[in-house]
């Protein structure tokens, strides 16, 4: 067996980071017993551009992030020009860890079935594990459209310990309680000045009203980070 330690990725705009994300990022860590680094994405291709700067996201998670142990912010790919392509991000790990590995990616269940539609989604698999934080009553294992079907028959693993026997390849249902926060419905708490402070770290809650983020007053560039 690789007795290398599993780098686990978890990737995705947090627009902004709320105790939904911390949630998935503290199961992953406790189930797998690895460090989850979340990777703030600095031009994702599959959505409109964020509501808040890649500046603003990253320093939002660094302040979600302090004092939890295992769990820590990548800026790669805030470091990077053009888009944000997850093959690209794994390909440039790979360079730096080397093949034998074991590397994995953690994605929400309803980024997973939308694999076929990532910038060459096939490659991904030969690149990294996915660990899919599974909604409860919606398990991987039936209702798969093609070609996800067939690209992942047979890849389920059935315990963390595959993820770490092989360098990539396999996919790990993470199941995890079903938590209400969504991003796109804290902006719109936000803008609407409905409640919303309770859906964020205090920490994070501070620097989006010290920065007037995500405000209908922000506009479209919000201020700087100071």
């Amino acid at each position: 067996m690789n007795a290398a330690p599993l780098h686990v990725l978890y990737g995705g705009t947090f627009d902004p980071v709320h105790c939904g994300h911390l949630a998935v990022a503290r199961a992953a860590r406790d189930a797998l017993g690895a460090e989850v680094a979340l990777m703030p994405a600095a031009d994702p291709p599959h959505r409109p551009p964020p509501g808040a700067s890649a500046e603003h996201r990253a320093r939002m998670l660094e302040l979600a992030l302090a004092g939890e142990p295992g769990l820590r912010v990548d800026r790669r790919e805030l470091q990077r020009t053009g888009r944000s392509y997850s093959v690209d991000t794994l390909l440039a790990l790979r360079a730096e860890l080397g093949a034998d590995a074991p590397v994995a990616l953690l994605v929400g269940a309803d980024s997973f079935r939308g694999l076929p539609t990532w910038h060459r989604w096939r490659e991904l698999l030969g690149l990294a594990h996915f660990v899919v934080a599974e909604r409860p009553g919606s398990p991987l294992d039936r209702g798969l459209d093609e070609p996800l079907a067939s690209a992942i028959a047979g890849r389920l693993a059935e315990t963390p310990a595959a993820l770490r026997a092989a360098p990539a390849g396999r996919i790990w249902r993470l199941q995890q309680p079903l938590r209400p926060e969504s991003a796109s419905e804290l902006r719109r708490r936000i803008a609407a000045g409905e409640p919303w402070r309770d859906w964020v770290p205090a920490m994070v809650a501070e620097y989006i009203e010290r920065h007037g983020l995500y405000r209908p007053t922000a506009g479209a560039a919000p201020p700087a980070p100071v």
